[in-house]
Formats: structure tokens, sequence, C-alpha cells
């Protein structure tokens, strides 16, 4: 009797885990956007790689991106750490899709604006596409 007890506690917490991972869409865009845009100034290669679509994975897996990223980067490390503050100005979301409109106030007074593109793919916001905005005058 204690074993049959035991077994339907088990696969009731089995079920439950089950659902609850099926219901998680994971973070919102526009804290993926967000979290795009610090990994990019930290150089954070790896997060890089984890929230980019495929088609901006170079068609490299995560070992080599991050290792072609830190080649390409070895020499450039002053430009890491430029943000003062980085912020989702605008987010729309239309179905599976989502822009963000980002603003990167820089250290040295300059502000950054970009857009970035996202899908909700397997369950999760990934960044499709990421560039300047075009009213991105700097201020």
């Amino acid at each position: 009797m204690l074993t049959a007890v035991v077994g339907i506690v088990v696969g009731l917490l089995v079920l439950a885990f089950v659902v609850a991972v099926t219901l998680d869409k994971g973070p919102p865009p526009a804290d993926v956007a967000f979290a795009y845009e610090q990994a990019w100034d930290h150089l954070d290669f790896s997060s890089l790689w984890a929230l980019s679509a495929d088609e901006l994975r170079d068609g490299l897996d995560r070992k080599a991106f991050v290792a072609a990223k830190e080649a390409a980067y070895a020499q450039r490390r002053g430009l890491g750490h430029l943000a003062r503050s980085i912020s989702v100005e605008e987010i729309g979301v239309h179905g599976g899709t989502a822009v963000a409109h980002t603003k990167v106030d820089l250290h040295d007074g300059d502000t950054a604006r970009h857009e970035v593109h996202l899908a909700h793919r397997a369950g999760r916001w990934v960044v499709t596409e990421y560039h300047l905005r075009a009213d991105a005058a700097s201020t």
C-alpha cells in the first residue's frame, strides 16, 4: 500500500514538473533584447550564442562561435564595457515575432540606439537581427 502511494505521489510530481516546463515561456522579448545588449557590452560571446537564433551564429556551434569571437576581439577589448546604462525604449510584439528599440548610454556621453528583432522559437525568444536604428543619431 505504501509503495503504491509513493508511486502515485512521485508520478504526480513528475507530471507537475512536465506541465510547468511545458508552460514556461521563458523570459519576455524585452528581457532577451536587454540581455543581448548587455552580452555585447560585456563581450560575453557564450551568452550571445545562447540568445541568438541560428542565423546569427555564423553556422557555428557554441564552442567554435565563442572561439571565433574571442579571436576577433582579442585586440579590441576596449570595445567592451562601454555602456553606462542599457534600456529597452519600446517593444512591439506581433504573435511570434518582436522588435525592440534599445538605448545604450555610453560612458563617454554618447548614445547608441539599436533595433533588435526577435522570434519565438522552440519555446523561447531569440534574436534574429541586430542593427543600428535608422533614427540613431548620436546625442
